[in-house]
């Protein structure tokens, strides 16, 4: 709901997952939302936009996980090399708990 002025002002918005685009409930303790950088493809820094993925707990319980945020990591850079992002193709760093993983 948006006031006058536009402004949301709705107490609770619900996630979707980014991979299934299931609503995750409130609680879903087991879903996680994860900050992706965006990384310059020329030369391969970092930038300080990210792209947030959600990932509920169906898909963690399932032992998903790890593919998914693969997935749509690549999907993402596929879009970005695609729509003129550089000469190189993209890579993107995901930065987790558990250590770093990099795809490129």
């Amino acid at each position: 709901m948006q006031n006058e002025s536009g402004d949301n002002v709705d107490l609770y918005v619900p996630r979707k997952c980014s991979w299934t685009n299931r609503l995750v409930p409130s609680k879903d303790h087991a879903s996680v939302q994860i900050n992706v950088a965006n990384v310059d493809p020329i030369t391969g820094i970092a930038t300080s936009d990210y792209t947030p993925y959600c990932l509920a707990g169906y898909i963690r319980f399932k032992s998903e996980g790890d593919m998914a945020l693969t997935a749509l990591a690549q999907e993402n850079d596929a879009q970005l090399y695609n729509s003129g992002g550089g000469g190189a193709a993209a890579t993107t760093t995901v930065a987790a708990t558990a250590g770093d993983v990099t795809d490129e």
